[in-house]
């Protein structure tokens, strides 16, 4: 989603409103990312994790966990004047992953989430995005007492196509969050000129 509106003066540039999602395994942590970045108060579709529920969610390793993200997350933030992020927050169990297709319209890019310690959860994430298409950074979650591993053994792990950047951040901290924001939008408007320009040529 890519909307504009005019500014408040005349012969001001127009205002740019961008469609991000936040994606990645069960527990990896973003409906945190998205809490922690948004300027308004965020959209939460979250509800308590049941015993049937258990049956097929897979908490090892967020045994801590007792909510889980049915929907969507949803916030905003503003990167500069002028700019602004919308955030949907994806659930991450695979019974609903058909809400993805309908989040992933007119999406600039995502951020897929990573755990070190189950980092297996985020190749259907990643799988996802590449076979659509869909510019995405890799943003390690770090976790406190997780072994912490190089932005290059992720991505070799993960075999992420060349070029696809991989950050560490902490998904509490809004700052942390909001360069990984950043990175993205970077990332994602030279992968869009460059398809253009191929277009074009």
């Amino acid at each position: 989603m890519v909307s504009e509106h005019p500014d408040a003066s005349d012969g001001e540039t127009a205002a740019l409103a961008l469609k991000i999602l936040v994606a990645g395994g069960f527990g990896v942590g973003k409906t945190t990312l998205v809490g922690a970045v948004s300027e308004i108060r965020p959209l939460r579709t979250e509800e308590l994790l049941s015993e049937a529920g258990q049956l097929v969610d897979d908490t090892d390793g967020v045994n801590q966990k007792v909510t889980t993200t049915v929907a969507m997350d949803f916030g905003r933030i503003t990167i500069r004047s002028g700019l602004s992020l919308y955030l949907f927050g994806t659930p991450g169990q695979d019974r609903f992953w058909f809400l993805w297709d309908e989040l992933s319209q007119g999406a600039l890019g995502a951020v897929v989430l990573a755990d070190t310690r189950r980092l297996e959860d985020c190749f259907p994430a990643v799988d996802y995005f590449e076979h659509r298409h869909i510019p995405f950074v890799v943003a390690v979650n770090c976790f406190a007492g997780a072994r912490t591993y190089g932005a290059h053994d992720v991505s070799r792990a993960l075999d992420l196509d060349q070029g696809t950047p991989v950050v560490l951040c902490d998904a509490r901290d809004r700052d942390s969050g909001k360069e990984v924001l950043i990175r993205l939008v970077e990332y994602a408007g030279r992968m869009h000129t460059a398809r253009l320009l191929n277009s074009v040529g």
